[in-house]
């Protein structure tokens, strides 16, 4: 046990004969159980992961592929019946270094969080540097776009699936209708703001493998397919959070800027289209275009500012503080 603490690493895999092997062999001492799930895969990734001969290894066949966001909450489901206190999750493609884990660990146990991600641009060596130009523009993209969702402002990197969680953790977020492909660390993400809980980033380097996939990610088609499920979630968010657990004003900026914005938009189109048909346009009538737009875009940055400093407020980080103190 590391540090008193029962420790599981979860790693979903899907196809992976060729690297389930060396990432397995890399797990350090410290880990006290590991469990393989296997996604449906259709080569020998079960196989070869029951070779590796380490005890601690436990593997758990899918038949049916779900995705990998299904495949790690099986595996937490196991992990924390069976004893786990934090539960570390990697890939299966042998990218995450697990000599690194520690870093993860230290803050929950620490009491500084409840679930630590991996973020590779806080790296000190620059790894991700030697990610393509593409692959960063949407990388910031979709962070950008999780901020907002999840409300974890200062969280950078939302795709990166090197991740801990704890226990407590675990025992507060619904797992049933979470997203089960990729995309999933930004639903997670939401729901354990919804939650209440602490993330924080951890930097760990990038390890780029010659011939290796390396990311499902490819920019906009990947924004575009993860933003309905962005959306309702930031509608979730709020709803529960801001309205029906601890009701906050905030939420009524939020609604004011979301409706104000587009609606300005959609009249300022109206006008122009008014002009160039010959109608003309009046002063007010513009004027109360411009002021329905800087109003929504307004209110929607007052909400965001709102939203930082109850998250910041000493009261909220003491109550977050006494829950991790009783889970502990």
């Amino acid at each position: 046990m590391y540090q008193k603490q029962r420790i599981a690493l979860v790693i979903p895999a899907h196809n992976e004969e060729k690297l389930i092997g060396d990432t397995l062999r890399g797990v350090p001492e410290l880990v006290d159980d590991i469990y393989v799930i296997d996604d449906g895969s259709t080569d020998a990734t079960s196989e070869c992961a029951r070779k590796v001969g380490d005890r601690r290894v436990v593997v758990i066949r899918k038949e049916k592929n779900e995705g990998v966001g299904a495949a790690i909450v099986t595996g937490y489901k196991v992990a924390f019946e069976r004893g786990a206190d934090i539960a570390v999750v990697v890939g299966g493609d042998n990218q995450m270094d697990l000599a690194e884990i520690e870093n993860f660990l230290r803050p929950i146990i620490e009491g500084a969080a409840d679930y630590t991600k991996g973020n590779r641009f806080l790296d000190p060596s620059g790894t991700f540097e030697r990610m393509p130009t593409v692959r960063l523009f949407g990388n910031a993209l979709i962070s950008a776009m999780c901020k907002l969702a999840s409300g974890y402002f200062k969280v950078y990197d939302a795709v990166d699936g090197y991740t801990a969680l704890s226990r407590y953790g675990f025992e507060q977020v619904r797992w049933k209708k979470v997203w089960k492909g990729y995309g999933y660390p930004l639903d997670f993400l939401i729901r354990l703001n919804t939650a209440g809980l602490r993330v924080m980033d951890v930097p760990r380097r990038a390890i780029y493998l010659s011939g290796v996939r390396q990311s499902q990610i490819h920019g906009f088609s990947y924004a575009i397919h993860v933003f309905p499920m962005l959306l309702r979630g930031f509608f979730r968010r709020l709803l529960y959070k801001y309205i029906l657990r601890d009701f906050h004003p905030l939420v009524f900026f939020y609604l004011l800027g979301l409706f104000l914005v587009p609606a300005g938009f959609v009249f300022g189109l109206y006008l122009v289209w008014q002009q160039a048909s010959g109608i003309g346009v009046s002063g007010p009538r513009a004027v109360l275009c411009a002021l329905a737009i800087l109003i929504g875009v307004q209110s929607f940055f007052f909400a965001i500012a709102f939203e930082i400093l109850h998250q910041e407020s000493p009261g909220n980080r003491r109550q977050e503080g006494r829950s991790k103190r009783q889970s502990l």
